[in-house]
């Protein structure tokens, strides 16, 4: 699984990975958002999930901290993108008004959702404690931490 802050480069370190790998990639938004940017019911969504983390192999990009222990009990290997905040925010901005495959929108480019913003600017201490104290029960999985997107890139050009 791979997680971090939003505009931290999930989607995109994952796409590299299932290429390189051949594994399976799903995305958490496309399992929950519709494009009109409306939720499917929760029902649906545990649905989709659950029949997702039940094949051999997967990668699931994406947080959903309602789920983020479900899949941590389901996979072996867990990616963290814990990226410095201005790198996030710096990543938000970039994908504005570009076509994404793990989005089922696309973002206009004169678009800033306040409410957004600032879950990512209180990410680092609202959510990732929560993030760490999860890895840390998990411990015994391979879990794979990058503070930088060269980090990111070495362990991927490794594979």
């Amino acid at each position: 699984m791979v997680i971090g802050c939003p505009g931290s480069g999930k989607s995109t370190f994952s796409g590299k990975l299932h290429k390189l790998t051949g594994i399976p990639l799903f995305h958490l938004d496309l399992m929950n958002w519709n494009s009109d940017r409306t939720c499917v019911d929760k029902a649906v969504f545990l649905e989709r999930l659950s029949n997702t983390i039940q094949k051999d192999e997967w990668i699931i990009d994406g947080n959903y901290g309602s789920t983020m222990e479900l899949r941590l009990k389901a996979c072996d290997t867990v990616v963290f993108l814990d990226y410095p905040l201005n790198v996030c925010l710096d990543g938000i901005k970039e994908r504005r008004g570009k076509a994404r495959t793990d989005m089922p929108w696309i973002e206009d480019e004169n678009e800033e959702d306040a409410e957004f913003i600032e879950f990512i600017k209180n990410y680092n201490c609202q959510s990732r404690p929560k993030v760490m104290e999860l890895l840390d029960k998990y411990s015994h999985k391979d879990i794979y931490i990058f503070k930088t997107r060269n980090e990111a890139d070495e362990f991927l050009n490794q594979l």
